[in-house]
């Protein structure tokens, strides 16, 4: 099983009142600094196979962030995990864009959505999912790694694994250096945690094998890794 650890970028003074998308040399600001450094510091137990950023500089810098003191690992840069292209309303404040007509198709009918002149959400969901298959197969089984992306993409991601359509994305939220875990395995992801903006890693780090594993009726091994608590389980313990 591989677990994808997704992360939103820290706040920017775009954040909130704009709708950045790719307008370029947009920063983290102090209180952004601020929220890459503490989940760097939550996240430093945890072993990473790999890190990988959305190319915007808020997330390579957040990503780095978490970088540090990792030696062995650089920051890879991503298209896929990139900001949806919001096309012309890049830069333009939300409050002005809540008065157009689109912007109720991207609040009820997302997958219907298409900015002008940019993407449609569902064009983003379909590569920033082909960038978690991608990265899940190159870095294998057991491997553990963080992707730094954008609150639409991270949703879209969410969505897929859930199983629910895209039109039903806008009911998950990413927070900016939000935490985000998807554990994918054989039949099927398991989504650990959303928008965690606090709180321990334990159930993040990869279980000790296993001393033995029951038999399938063929004679071979049988996994159990993609099999759901029945009841709701335990937890961590």
């Amino acid at each position: 099983m591989t677990t994808l650890l997704l992360v939103r970028h820290g706040l920017t003074d775009l954040t909130g009142p704009v709708l950045a998308g790719w307008t370029p040399k947009v920063h983290l600001d102090e209180r952004g600094r601020a929220q890459a450094a503490a989940l760097a510091e939550r996240l430093a137990p945890v072993r990473l196979d790999a890190i990988v950023s959305s190319p915007l500089e808020r997330c390579r810098e957040t990503a780095e962030a978490v970088l540090a003191g990792r030696d062995g690992l650089t920051v890879q840069s991503d298209e896929r995990f990139g900001e949806c292209g919001y096309g012309d309303w890049t830069g333009r404040p939300l409050a002005d864009l809540a008065k157009e007509p689109l912007w109720r198709v991207v609040q009820q009918h997302p997958s219907a959505a298409v900015f002008p002149g940019g993407e449609s959400l569902a064009g983003v969901q379909r590569r920033a999912v082909a960038g978690v298959r991608h990265w899940n197969a190159k870095l294998g089984d057991d491997a553990v790694y963080l992707v730094c992306s954008h609150g639409d993409v991270i949703k879209a991601i969410v969505a897929d694994a859930l199983g629910v359509h895209l039109d039903q994305f806008q009911r998950i939220t990413a927070d900016p250096a939000s935490l985000t875990v998807i554990r994918y395995t054989t039949l099927r992801p398991f989504v650990l945690r959303v928008n965690d903006v606090g709180g321990g890693v334990e159930n993040l780090l990869p279980p000790p094998p296993s001393a033995e594993r029951p038999a399938e009726p063929d004679g071979g091994e049988m996994s159990t890794e993609s099999d759901a608590a029945v009841g709701g389980g335990a937890g961590t313990a």
